[in-house]
């Protein structure tokens, strides 16, 4: 399952292309080429998995060459010839590689058993959604198996090192993702061509765009077992457009908070996990920079059933940095605790964007599964206004209706205290870059508390193994505009169509309305209903 993939919504205004403090930051474009982006990274990886092999062949070549002066002996009678695998190992890379994707454009992909689990039957399947069992962050899932096998791990695992790569547990994989959309908003300002927004990540109205282009390097932990001590790490890699939503204070934020780039980097992710399956269940400690806990959604493409995000999830908490313990204590009952330094900012920033911050969630599932109840404490510390600096409680609710029939609920309610009031000219020194002041009630107040409530429902159709629908409804109400800049409330409605070319390929074209209501908010603030088609394609590897 990827649960690798938020939000920065206290970035909300730098996202669409509008400063927060001075004014006088100009949206950028990035130098790399959009076009050669998917080609270097392609031949990065190539290059990577390629010298051994290629020295090889050149020696096997060298070698053919000076025996041509010789009568080669007849292979002794009865001798066996090679195995289908130890040819695919004297293929070349380039070759193995092609043959894996054919496969599984074919549906002629070699599957093994069905490999063993704990607890519970999967619920959904994956494909088509992008998850098998009900996601949580801060961990593994305890219980289930690691069935990542991408095309480049198929080439690697068949090549001549092929066994060493098995051995280690360590895979390397990743995507391309691109979209587009059309839209009713076509507005362009002062370098501000982020009209579309708060929509996300189709920010930029009326174009194609890089998304995200990902590379993860990974070992899993083995959670099925009970008996002894695992572990694991991640380093996922972004780069695109969607750099604008995951960027945390202190991690190459620079991109973003000072320069304003439209494309970016980003390194998502980067922890380690520990496991000791001889404590409850299963217990799995997470150390570093990881996914905030709750969620139906997150960040990384292929962990979402559509192309765009929700407004709920557009505006809450993306990453944490710290440590998150996760206890499974029976088939029925979660719990996760965690500390670390808050919504979206690197520990090494300091106070005041810097701060211990506490989370807590719990988990009950019944049913056999078909039933998930998720309610978190994301984050918890004084509150006080900082660098998405974000005070949050969750619900979650996963349910299996019938064979090909599921949905999913999630609402939250989160708040920032003294935030400086936008309304009062006076408070303007008290802003911190990246971070949005509040539209108060009172003009003269210097601060206020700003609080903000949403709710989504997806309702999700499968017809097979290869082909989804989607329907999405939500409520946004940000009551001072601390979050999308906006004070108004909102409501979005979805339906998306998911289809899968093999297990490598997706589509997910969709339809999206939505509509701010007590001000416009979109088309650069001059709109209040908003109307796009889109899309997009992610193309694994």
């Amino acid at each position: 399952m990827f649960r690798m993939l938020g939000s920065h919504a206290t970035t909300a205004l730098r996202r669409a292309g509008m400063p927060t403090d001075t004014g006088n930051t100009r949206a950028a474009s990035s130098t790399i080429s959009r076009s050669s982006l998917g080609y270097l990274i392609f031949c990065a990886i190539a290059f990577t998995s390629c010298p051994a092999q290629s020295f090889a062949q050149t020696a096997q070549s060298s070698g053919a060459t000076t025996q041509t002066t010789e009568k080669s002996p007849s292979p002794p009678a009865g001798a066996a010839s090679a195995s289908p695998a130890e040819q695919s190992a004297r293929e070349n890379f380039l070759k193995r590689l092609w043959r894996a994707y054919r496969d599984d454009w074919k549906g002629s992909a070699s599957s093994g058993p069905e490999p063993a689990r704990r607890g519970f039957p999967s619920p959904v399947t994956n494909p088509p959604f992008p998850f098998a069992d009900w996601p949580y962050g801060g961990s593994p899932v305890i219980g289930a198996p690691w069935t990542q096998s991408g095309p480049l791990m198929e080439a690697l695992w068949s090549g001549p090192h092929g066994d060493w790569w098995k051995n280690t547990k360590i895979q390397i994989y990743g995507w391309l993702n691109f979209g587009f959309n059309g839209s009713t908003s076509d507005k362009s300002f002062h370098g501000n061509k982020y009209g579309n927004f708060p929509t996300a990540y189709d920010e930029v109205p009326n174009a194609v765009e890089p998304d995200q282009e990902v590379l993860y390097i990974e070992r899993q932990p083995d959670t099925v077992q009970t008996d002894h001590f695992d572990w694991g790490f991640r380093l996922t890699n972004l780069y695109g457009l969607d750099y604008r939503f995951t960027t945390a204070k202190g991690i190459f934020s620079n991109q973003l908070l000072g320069k304003n780039l439209e494309y970016g980097y980003d390194p998502v992710m980067a922890y380690v996990d520990l496991y000791w399956g001889q404590v409850a269940e299963g217990m799995n400690i997470r150390i570093g920079r990881y996914i905030s806990l709750p969620d139906i959604e997150a960040q990384l493409a292929p962990n979402n059933y559509t192309y765009s995000h929700s407004i709920l999830y557009t505006f809450d908490a993306y990453t944490q940095s710290g440590i998150n313990i996760t206890t499974r204590l029976s088939d029925h009952w979660m719990i996760q605790t965690g500390l670390s330094a808050g919504n979206d900012v690197a520990p090494w920033v300091g106070e005041p964007n810097a701060k211990p911050t506490f989370n807590g969630c719990i988990a009950y599932t019944w049913q056999e599964g078909r039933d998930n109840h998720y309610a978190c404490l994301n984050s918890l510390n004084s509150g006080r206004y900082a660098y998405n600096n974000l005070q949050s409680v969750y619900y979650t609710w996963y349910h299996k209706i019938s064979k090909n029939w599921h949905t999913d609920t999630e609402a939250w309610y989160m708040w920032e205290d003294r935030v400086p009031n936008l309304n009062n000219p006076a408070a303007k020194s008290l802003l911190i870059n990246g971070a949005n002041g509040a539209y108060c009630n009172n003009i003269t107040e210097l601060t206020c508390f700003a609080p903000e409530t949403a709710v989504v429902n997806y309702f999700e159709k499968q017809f097979s193994t290869k082909n989804y629908l989607t329907f999405r409804n939500e409520f946004f109400d940000d009551m001072k505009g601390q979050r999308t800049g906006t004070k108004t409330r909102y409501s979005e409605h979805l339906i998306g169509w998911g289809h899968w070319i093999g297990t490598t390929v997706l589509l997910r074209p969709e339809l999206r309305f939505e509509r701010s209501y007590d001000r416009p908010a979109y088309d650069l603030g001059t709109k209040k209903n908003q109307l796009t088609l889109a899309g997009d394609v992610i193309y694994f590897f």
